[in-house]
């Protein structure tokens, strides 16, 4: 039986397990998995700067979560990054973004729900069961990862504050610290800070949509959107907002970031396919990480990328090339 985290004691910012003690613990959680038990262990904290430590998620939760591809290595995944907050350029965020500060940490869940309220970083680490799913990443750009991230679903979060019945999409928003976030200081920044996105609801409530605290068994690094992002595995990598301040569900279409930026290249939707170009290149094939110059691992672009059974649903009728 799996041991809920509400069972579990709450954790505040302060108390870091020191690593030699985890170490000690992980023999226990092996040997309860060997026994069939699923353990969850929130007892994550963040510091600035921060340092990936470890972290332990129930596997096998989620049917068709679990892509079969080879992973990517994690070096790949977590310097090869967008965003722009840190810089344009992909080693930007694994450069710039320690100076970064996630601990203390909350998340504001407002609108149309009936009951608003904020929710602090232990809050989430202490109040939801962890899962480990990995996800095919596919990036507007045409390059790709396979990623295994560790969160909850994001229906799960968006019930304890009981959405109400006018409510039909949810709009997200990044933090937006000048001091520490040198990407929006440049005068050749074009992006209205704070970054933003948004989601329709029943694609928000999908059990594929992923609130994600970790990847590789590893508390998120800045770079990759410490210490709470969004992981919507059927869209391209830029719905998948990072560092989340801010949640709230609406009754209109939020704006978003880059269809306010340039509404001919990214729509609302953004998602996965092949059959819709990007004006500028085409969605047919994929770079996937690592590549390079003479071994670019081109691959075909699956639509939806390759979660078509499990969404194509929330799509029915429309027309993808118009709602692109």
């Amino acid at each position: 039986m799996t041991r809920k985290s509400a069972d579990w004691p709450r954790i505040a910012s302060s108390e870091i397990t020191p690593e030699s003690v985890w170490l000690n613990r992980r023999n226990l959680i092996k040997a309860a998995a060997a026994g069939g038990v699923a353990t969850v262990v929130p007892e994550l904290s963040y510091a600035a700067p921060q340092a990936p430590r470890q972290l332990n998620a129930a596997q096998g939760v989620c049917e068709g979560c679990q892509a079969k591809d080879p992973l990517t290595p994690y070096e790949d995944a977590t310097g090869y990054n967008n965003f722009y907050e840190f810089g344009t350029d992909k080693s930007d965020p694994a450069e710039h973004a320690h100076a970064m500060t996630v601990d203390p940490w909350s998340v504001e869940v407002s609108g149309l729900v009936k009951k608003p309220g904020k929710l602090n970083l232990e809050d989430i680490l202490g109040g939801f069961d962890l899962e480990e799913r990995i996800y095919r990443f596919r990036c507007v750009e045409a390059w790709s990862m396979v990623v295994p991230w560790v969160g909850f679903p994001l229906a799960d979060l968006l019930a304890r504050f009981e959405p109400s019945e006018d409510a039909r999409y949810v709009a997200f928003k990044t933090l937006y610290r000048r001091s520490e976030m040198r990407g929006t200081r440049s005068f050749t920044s074009t992006i209205d800070w704070p970054y933003r996105e948004g989601l329709r609801l029943d694609e928000a409530m999908h059990p594929l949509t992923l609130m994600t605290v970790g990847l590789y068994g590893k508390t998120l690094p800045n770079q990759s959107g410490a210490p709470l992002r969004l992981v919507v595995p059927w869209k391209y990598g830029f719905k998948s907002i990072k560092s989340i301040v801010s949640v709230e569900l609406t009754d209109r279409q939020p704006r978003t970031s880059w269809q306010e930026l340039a509404p001919r290249e990214y729509g609302f939707y953004s998602n996965v396919n092949p059959d819709v170009d990007h004006p500028r290149w085409s969605q047919r094939y994929e770079r996937r990480l690592p590549s390079s110059l003479f071994k670019p691992n081109r691959i075909p672009t699956q639509k939806f990328n390759g979660y078509g059974e499990q969404v194509a649903g929330l799509y029915e009728g429309m027309d993808l090339a118009k709602y692109y």
